[in-house]
């Protein structure tokens, strides 16, 4: 089976140092993958990589067993992907403008937006707030908005750079909970960028741990966290002292 997404020997440069040197690395179809290392190590510039929203400096990615040009990731790919930040950047209206914004791009006929919006609202729970301005909502409803608003447009990846890090703890799990349900069912492809233990081990499947711009270790989530090769003991087994590994 051809993987969804494949790097290859991808380097990527700023300011005179090596960001990122991965000489092969995969996203299969239908996997949620994490993606974990130390600050620094590279984890949200190749989640960037992988997105086409920052350009390698050299290497190739393909997308399903085809080469995309360097730079020039067409328009038509790009909508393939969503994306989901820390930050929900939500946009000055309602909340139910702010979840239509993908497809009202894409000139979806207006019937068939309110029936997806009021789809993606009841599933996250946030019909209630339908009308709301999306700048007054607390940070877990501005997340929940955000993660519908990323999920409306039914991309073939989604990619997470750390979307519940800002939350406080019980609106986490909560979210959490929701999200794993929503994105198991609707067996959309994700990359999850964490800092942190406990949210890659609830929600991921498949684990890549990077160190210092390198991929050390991939693999079954529980596998990884249970026995992680000798390039990743120190820094998984630093977190294990503060989060127990439980699935």
């Amino acid at each position: 089976m051809n993987p969804l997404i494949e790097l290859q020997n991808i380097t990527y440069k700023a300011h005179n140092r090596i960001i990122l040197d991965i000489p092969e690395f995969q996203i299969q179809t239908g996997e949620f993958l994490g993606i974990m290392g130390p600050n620094g190590a590279g984890k949200s510039t190749l989640l960037k990589v992988l997105a086409f929203l920052d350009q390698q400096n050299s290497g190739e990615i393909l997308y399903r067993g085809q080469t995309i040009p360097k730079g020039n990731a067409p328009l038509e790919l790009r909508r393939k992907f969503s994306i989901a930040l820390q930050q929900s950047l939500l946009l000055d209206g309602t909340v139910f403008h702010n979840i239509a914004i993908g497809l009202t791009l894409r000139k979806v006929s207006k019937s068939v937006i309110k029936e997806k919006v009021g789809h993606w609202m009841e599933l996250f729970g946030i019909s209630h707030l339908a009308k709301k301005n999306a700048l007054y909502l607390s940070g877990g409803e501005a997340q929940r908005v955000n993660l519908a608003r990323a999920m409306i447009v039914e991309p073939e990846i989604l990619f997470l750079d750390e979307p519940f890090s800002a939350l406080d703890f019980p609106t986490k799990i909560r979210l959490m909970e929701d999200f794993k349900q929503i994105i198991e069912n609707a067996k959309t492809t994700a990359v999850f960028v964490s800092h942190d233990l406990m949210e890659v081990n609830y929600l991921t499947k498949q684990l890549a741990i990077i160190v210092n711009g390198e991929v050390k270790q991939v693999g079954l989530t529980p596998r990884v966290l249970e026995h992680p090769n000798s390039s990743t003991a120190s820094f998984l087994n630093e977190w294990k002292k503060f989060y127990p590994v439980a699935r």
